[in-house]
């Protein structure tokens, strides 16, 4: 037999199958079935069980209410759903359960909680509407087919609930695709049939047929923003971005509703509004965590980019920066202002340690508006009143920014910039006086308005405070009303408070007093004003925390109409904030300020890579030049040895122009970029076995995309192309890839090109925009040492083994190499083998073994590791003394 309890669990479960229920029962969430095995072991907790019946149990696992937040956070790292189901009403005599109903449902892209989000980076719930939606047919994304889909557009919305940034794109399958994978988002709602780009970790959310209707979802978003159109809201032609964002706010409104007042505004982006860069260029360049890193880990940690230049000071800073990072612009008007921020930061060093002082008091303010928009839509949290404290605290501190920047500023740029960042610091005045008035300074759970601000508050409060004194003041009054000198006023916990009249004075009593009770020798009464007193003083505690509750509301709805506003001035507060931490690392660094332009060069002097420069230390890095142009250096062809530095002088050529275009200064002596609409990096040697690619259908893949999507503001990294192959086949690739890039009439794309087959030195002499460099190195009684310099012409040795010693093989294998290799370059590819026994070396190549010939061509010595070419080499020496061989 079902009980009452549990047909109201299975009702409200069979709403909510794909999360797992925290059922209030009590002080505990409890959970059943499949959902308490699951947190259980998710959460490492005692599993146990419940009578259903005389015969049945059900699992059971359960945590106290006060500790949701913790457990909450682990469920939601691991990518689980949670339904958040509240008591309702209090219980009542007769009525055997409370009502329950789901307040909430917590899934990892729609988190307010601050002990559930990494301050430092957003997190977000994004949309893949692709064309096809809601239709039969895949809409893929693999690399592989990445050039079939290349038309077909797709729509994408993103939103970060926590800050209330919603931006919505349309574009074509590669740049949403590139995008998506910048955004990294905690939550991805797919429609069936879509599959997302490889590499994303995001949790992946299927949207049924039902939830991807491109025309019902577009209705939503107009209504959400007051029956606007799309030509109001930007997206004129843009249906599949505002397709997407509808999806987006229908997911909201059915899981997490109470954040949909937080959402006030809408950005249309254009997917060729910024630098593209793809997941491998990002990965390659280590803008976010150094190639050798497990998952972006957010703002801290040596060896990437974001780790040397990040000296901001707010939350709201550091994920402003990550986004400028991930995005550098294309509009050069853009860049110089941002660039004018800088330089206002860097002309004093006073008043860049001022603002960063001021920046160190600040909250963060985005995501504090979102807690406090959320309160005063939903249930509030015990650190409501905090947030609203803080709030205030952080709006009270904008008038000191907005002097610092108004204080002695030398240059018109300079000038503009600071008018600029000061035109969008708000006080909001009005919000910080509403939350000074209702809040108290450190405000704490039932005391959190202050004194003051409700005089309906106040009574109850001095009403609870003052019970004591009110009953010995009653006592007297009503004495002298009544002239009975032996009345008393007092309280038990079953008759609640009375007054008492001895018999002998009980004649005559007032007309107000009623009986309540008769004892031996004495009668009790109440009067209406008791059973006030009684009413008020027994509830005074739970009328006043309703009260607060409803105060508290009030204040959260009040300072939210002020949530435009106050975003702006999060906005401008984040700006000032990365301006500033980017002015102190070029300070600190020696950064200058590089000319931007829309030319197609990019010619730097004394350039520097900012994170090897930072982990070598100061005065440890050696610098060097590039110039590059569409028209004259177009392909510089590197060559030189392992370990020189080849690598690093590609990828700082990169940085550099990324740190420019997204407004930073740069390691440099001199720097001049002409704009840059992608980079594309080729580089190292990786699988993709999950894919079923090996390390050079990978390399090729990335060659293949790099080609296709090249245009002539592009940049081109290749660090070594065709290594996964035969020496000739990986030579033959080599050279027809860079003999396309220089040929290609439509897009001369400035490129660096990286290359151990020091052979293709020759392109120059036929290629008039291919300029030879290799890397300098210095010879020393056999040794090698590598000078790390870039000179002009092209090396015509690799210094394989030099760098297999320094590696630390065998001397005996590194000997033996050098003789291989002498033979190798003396004979042209004819080695000898020596024998065991140190007999005289006989051909391999005799006519009698045609069969070992073919079978010694056909190896792939570059694939080999040195013990499996050595064991291999063994192998066929053996064979080459048998006769049969």
């Amino acid at each position: 037999m079902t009980t009452p309890l549990r047909r109201q669990y299975l009702e409200i479960k069979q709403r909510y199958p794909h999360a797992i229920l925290f059922f209030r029962m009590g002080d505990f969430y409890e959970t059943f079935d499949e959902d308490a095995e699951v947190v259980a072991r998710e959460l490492e907790i005692t599993l146990t069980s419940r009578p259903l019946n005389k015969t049945e149990r059900t699992p059971l696992a359960g945590i106290p209410h006060h500790a949701l937040d913790p457990y909450l956070a682990k469920l939601i790292a691991k990518g689980y759903r949670v339904a958040i189901c509240e008591q309702t009403t209090v219980p009542e005599k007769g009525k055997k359960i409370v009502d329950r109903e789901v307040v909430r449902v917590v899934t990892p892209g729609t988190v307010v909680e601050e002990n559930l989000l990494d301050g430092g980076r957003n997190n977000y719930l994004a949309v893949l509407f692709p064309a096809n939606a809601g239709h039969p047919g895949p809409a893929p994304f693999d690399r592989a087919e990445a050039l079939s889909v290349r038309g077909g557009l797709v729509g994408l919305a993103h939103v970060d609930v926590s800050t209330g940034e919603f931006v919505c794109l349309q574009g074509a399958a590669e740049a949403v695709s590139a995008e998506l994978e910048r955004l990294r988002p905690a939550e991805l709602l797919l429609p069936q049939g879509s599959t997302p780009p490889p590499g994303l970790t995001a949790t992946l959310t299927p949207l049924g047929p039902g939830q991807a209707n491109a025309d019902a979802a577009t209705q939503t978003l107009l209504r959400h923003f007051g029956d606007a159109s799309l030509e109001t809201l930007g997206l004129s032609g843009q249906t599949l971005a505002a397709a997407a964002a509808g999806v987006v706010l229908e997911y909201l409104a059915e899981n997490q509703r109470a954040v949909l007042a937080h959402i006030t505004r809408i950005l249309p982006a254009s997917a060729g509004g910024y630098m593209l860069l793809d997941a491998n260029t990002r990965r390659n360049l280590e803008i976010f965590e150094p190639l050798r890193a497990g998952p972006d880990s957010g703002r801290s940690g040596p060896g990437s980019l974001l780790a040397v230049l990040d000296h901001t000071k707010t939350a709201m800073g550091a994920r402003l920066l990550r986004k400028w990072l991930g995005q550098p612009l294309l509009d050069v008007q853009a860049i110089r202002e941002r660039q004018d921020g800088v330089q206002l930061f860097c002309d004093s060093a006073v008043r860049r340690g001022q603002t960063q002082a001021v920046l160190g008091r600040m909250p963060d303010l985005e995501r504090v508006l979102a807690r406090i928009s959320t309160a005063a839509q939903a249930a509030l949290t015990p650190g409501t009143p905090r947030d609203l404290a803080a709030l205030r605290r952080g709006l009270e501190t904008v008038p000191e920014l907005r002097t610092l920047l108004g204080e002695q500023i030398a240059g018109e740029e300079q000038k503009a910039a600071a008018e600029r960042l000061v035109a969008g610091l708000h006080p909001c005045a009005e919000a910080a006086a509403l939350i000074a008035a209702a809040i108290g300074d450190d405000p704490t759970a039932g005391s959190a308005v202050r004194a003051g601000f409700s005089e309906e508050l106040d009574t109850l409060r001095a009403t609870a405070k003052n019970a004591r004194q009110y009953l010995a003041d009653l006592e007297r009054r009503e004495r002298e009303r009544t002239g009975i000198k032996s009345l008393k006023v007092g309280y038990n916990r079953v008759f609640g408070y009375y007054i008492e009249i001895s018999n002998a004075n009980k004649e005559p009593v007032p007309e107000d007093y009623q009986r309540k009770q008769t004892l031996t020798g004495a009668e009790r009464y109440t009067t209406a004003e008791l059973r006030e007193h009684e009413y008020r003083v027994l509830h005074a505690q739970e009328l006043e925390a309703e009260l607060e509750a409803s105060l508290l509301k009030q204040v959260c709805a009040q300072t939210a109409a002020h949530g435009a506003r106050v975003l702006d001035t999060a906005g401008a507060v984040a700006t000032v904030d990365v301006l500033c931490g980017l002015a102190e690392a070029a300070a600190r660094c020696g950064y200058v300020r590089p000319v931007v332009d829309d030319s197609a060069e990019i010619a730097v002097r004394d350039g520097r890579h900012p994170v090897v420069e930072r982990m070598l230390g100061e005065g440890s890095f050696v610098p060097n030049d590039i110039y590059l142009a569409s028209d004259d250096a177009q392909l510089i062809l590197l060559t030189g040895p392992n370990m020189a530095g080849k690598s690093t002088y590609l990828r700082q050529v990169a940085v550099i122009a990324l740190m420019a275009q997204a407004g930073s200064f740069v390691p440099a002596a001199e720097a001049r970029i002409g704009l840059v609409d992608r980079i594309y990096s080729r580089v190292g040697a990786l699988d993709d076995i999950a894919a079923g690619h090996s390390t050079f259908m990978v390399e090729m893949l990335e060659t293949a995309t790099m080609l296709h999507g090249a245009t002539s503001r592009s940049l081109l990294i290749f660090d070594e192309i065709g290594r996964g192959t035969s020496t000739y086949d990986g030579m033959a690739i080599a050279r027809a890839v860079a003999e396309f890039i220089h040929n290609r009439p439509d897009a001369r794309s400035r490129t660096l090109f990286a290359t151990h087959y020091h052979e293709l030195v020759e392109l120059s002499a036929t290629l008039p925009r291919v300029r030879n460099f290799n890397v300098a190195v210095a010879e020393e009684g056999g040794d090698v040492v590598f000078l790390h310099r870039i000179l002009p012409g092209g090396a015509d040795r690799s210094y394989g083994v030099h760098v297999a010693q320094l590696a630390g093989l065998p001397k005996a294998v590194v000997a033996r190499a050098h003789e291989i290799l002498s033979d190798l370059e003396a004979e042209k590819g004819a080695p000898r083998v020596r024998t065991a026994e140190s007999a005289p070396q006989m051909s391999l190549f005799a006519q009698a073994n045609d069969a070992l010939r073919t079978e010694l061509g056909g190896l792939d010595v570059n694939a080999m590791t040195p013990l499996e070419a050595l064991n291999r080499l063994y192998e066929l020496a053996e064979r080459a003394r048998r006769p049969s061989a």
